[in-house]
This record gives C-alpha cells, sequence and structure tokens, in this order.
C-alpha cells in the first residue's frame, strides 16, 4: 500500500492531509512534526488585547488525525535521503512513496542585534510576552516593523505587522493611554506592503495618518539595539520593538540535495513538484514558487497549494501525469480590533474593501470555523 509523508503539522500540512483524502488516497498518510497540535498563529494579534489566550490558539490534532487515519510520529526533520525516499529525523528514519514537504519557513536572523526585537509569528509564546510587556508600560514608544529577503523579494510576512500596529494603537486609546506613547512604523520600502495593491498601501498610510502613528520609511536597517532602531537614515529610540524579519527554507535544507533559490527555499513548479526530484513536493512557506510578484506567503495560499499538490499525488500513484496547477490568490482581512480592511487579489482583479467592523468579526467568525475543522 502506498504511504504519502507529510512534513509538518501547519496549515499547509493539514490540508494535504484532508485533500489527500478528499481525492481518494486510501493508503497510508504518515505525518511527521515535533508537534502534535496545531499553533493557529493568524490570532495571536489578539493576545495583547486579552481577547485570546495562548492555550486557545493550541489546537490537539489527536482527533484530526484518527479521523484522517493517519500516523503521526512525533520528531523533527534533519534532512532527506535516497532523493527524497528517505525521511531523516532525530527519532530516525522513515521511507515514503511520495513525499510532501509542509514545514514552513525560517525566519532571517542575521541583523545585528536582532534579540532585541519581539518577532510575533515565530510562535505563541511571543504574542504573550507582547502582552507582558505592552501591560508593563507606563508610557515610551513603540517602533513597528519588517523586512523581507533580499534574495527573494516575496519572502516576507508583512500582514500581521500592520495589525500589530494598527491594533496596539487601538488598545492603548481604549485604555486611556494613548498620549503617553509614540507609535513608529518603519520598513525599509517607501510604499510598504505593495503585495496588497497600490489601493490597500494608499489606505494603510493615511489610516496611520489618521491614528498618529509615525512613519520612518525608505531606509535600510542596519542594527537593533535594546532601546533602538537604527537605520542608514536615522534612529528611532524605542522600548518596545516588534520586527519581522524576512523568510528563507527550513535549516534541515542543508542536508536535503534539493534545489533551492537564491532566498534558501525549496525550488518547485505551479503543481507543487519538485524540480528533478519525482515524488517530491512542497508547499507552503519553505517553497519557492513561479508566479506573480504579489503572490503571498500566507495560510491560504498554502491551502490554495495544498489542495493542487494533493490532487497530483493521488494522479501520479494512479500512474496518471499530474496536471492541476495551484491558483495565486491573496485575500486577507487587516484587523485593527475596532474595524478591519478586506483584501483580495488574483491575476485578474485586485480589491480593497472599505474599513468595516464587520470585517472585523468575519475575521472572528472564520477563525471559529477554521478552528472547528480540526477540534
Amino acid at each position: 500500500m502506498s504511504n504519502v509523508t507529510v512534513l509538518g503539522s501547519g496549515f499547509g500540512a493539514l490540508s494535504t492531509v484532508r485533500q489527500l483524502r478528499r481525492a481518494g488516497h486510501a493508503g497510508e498518510i504518515t505525518v511527521i512534526s515535533p508537534r502534535d497540535h496545531l499553533h493557529y498563529l493568524p490570532s495571536t494579534i489578539w493576545i495583547p488585547t486579552h481577547l485570546r489566550k495562548g492555550e486557545d490558539l493550541k489546537i490537539p490534532l489527536a482527533h484530526f488525525f484518527r479521523e484522517q487515519k493517519v500516523t503521526y510520529v512525533q520528531a523533527s526533520v534533519t534532512g532527506l535521503a535516497d532523493g527524497g525516499r528517505t525521511v531523516l529525523t532525530d527519532a530516525g528514519s522513515h521511507a515514503n512513496d511520495q513525499l510532501v514537504i509542509a514545514t514552513g519557513g525560517r525566519f532571517i536572523r542575521k541583523l545585528p542585534g536582532i534579540e532585541h526585537a519581539l518577532i510575533p509569528c515565530e510562535g505563541i509564546a511571543v504574542g504573550e510576552e507582547i502582552e507582558r510587556r505592552l501591560d508593563a508600560l507606563s508610557g515610551g514608544t513603540i517602533a513597528v516593523g519588517f523586512a523581507t529577503n533580499p534574495n527573494e523579494q516575496g519572502a516576507m510576512r508583512g500582514g500581521p505587522m500592520f495589525e500589530f500596529l494598527f491594533i496596539i494603537e487601538t488598545v492603548l486609546r481604549k485604555q486611556g493611554r494613548r498620549d503617553k506613547f509614540e507609535i513608529v512604523f518603519f520598513n525599509p520600502a517607501t510604499r510598504p506592503g505593495q503585495r496588497l495593491g497600490p489601493k490597500a498601501v494608499d489606505g494603510l498610510l493615511a489610516e496611520m495618518a489618521k491614528r498618529g502613528i509615525r512613519t520612518h520609511l525608505g531606509h535600510k536597517m542596519v542594527r537593533l539595539e535594546a532601546n533602538k532602531v537604527v537605520t542608514e537614515g536615522g534612529e528611532i529610540a524605542a522600548d518596545l520593538i516588534l520586527f519581522m524579519p524576512g523568510l528563507t527554507g527550513p535549516a534541515w535544507l542543508s542536508n536535503a540535495d534539493l534545489p533551492l533559490s537564491p532566498g534558501g527555499m525549496i525550488v518547485a513548479d505551479t503543481k507543487c513538484r519538485v524540480e528533478g526530484r519525482p515524488g517530491v513536493w512542497v508547499v507552503g512557506d519553505a517553497g519557492s514558487f513561479p508566479g506573480p510578484d504579489w503572490m503571498p506567503k500566507q495560510a491560504h495560499q498554502a491551502d490554495l497549494q495544498a489542495k493542487a499538490a494533493a490532487v497530483n499525488v493521488v494522479a501520479t500513484l494512479a500512474g496518471r501525469a499530474p496536471s492541476v496547477d495551484f491558483k495565486p490568490e491573496l485575500i486577507c482581512i487587516v484587523d485593527t480590533l475596532d474595524a478591519g480592511m478586506v483584501v483580495f487579489r488574483n491575476e485578474t482583479f485586485n480589491f480593497v474593501g472599505p474599513k468595516s467592523i464587520v470585517f472585523h468579526w468575519l475575521k472572528r467568525i472564520f477563525e471559529g470555523y477554521y478552528l472547528r475543522t480540526f477540534r
């Protein structure tokens, strides 16, 4: 019986498992990951507001694995052998007939002094630390920014940083403390968020101006210090720094003999096939895919890639040629706690909705729907 092994337990991995069963794969599915629960990182934006607790966002996957007839292996991947047919882990090696890599990316921590910043998407614990530090501050300057991988311009996650920026401003205002803080948004680009489209960028910058958020844009970052962001265009004194660096591939790729992009990600085609490695596929942040320059690194895009990869894996096992391309698509709600702005983009259409409290509630409704799927 054919075995499909999926690496990871995040959005791309779990969607791959579900889509494999929907596409008719009746054989074995093995999931290898150090974690047997899903961390729902999109909702960490609400931890500093006390709207969510960290434990609310950790979803045990035992029920999902039983329902999908998955063999779960708790281990960390350390490399690949035999052209991908063997997965090497810290708990032994595992053979497969088809391999789907969905381990996600890794934040680039090369900026000097990056240890002085909190990187929100590194995990739930970081969201809790932001909550703790924000509560402890009686005033000062909060600096929020993000950057990209210089060798792979699309390898960034800027959307959550806009949300942390606006949500923190909203919380301080609701608490009656806003006048005691300066909030600064910094970015090496002069128009950050370009993947969302020109209209969205205009809206984001206008919202910053409306809320009294100072911007420091278009200056390359030099370093971070304990109480300072240093750029080529000047310094920002800061009592709290939130910074999202660019993404690259997972560290274990150095022991995998896979084709890598200049930015350190796995080179794949529009069908999610890894170049020159039959039976090896990649979805989500670990991959470098052809597509428009606005194509996002986000859960929705990973889900779309997982759907295509799963159908193509099932076709391959049946002796048919893979035929499904993933769809490039961006959809997000930039939440501000008291409202939200929806942005949609595909290869023919770019829509930016008006700011409305409705979109904040839609984001919360979607969270509940998504988490019920795995609970």
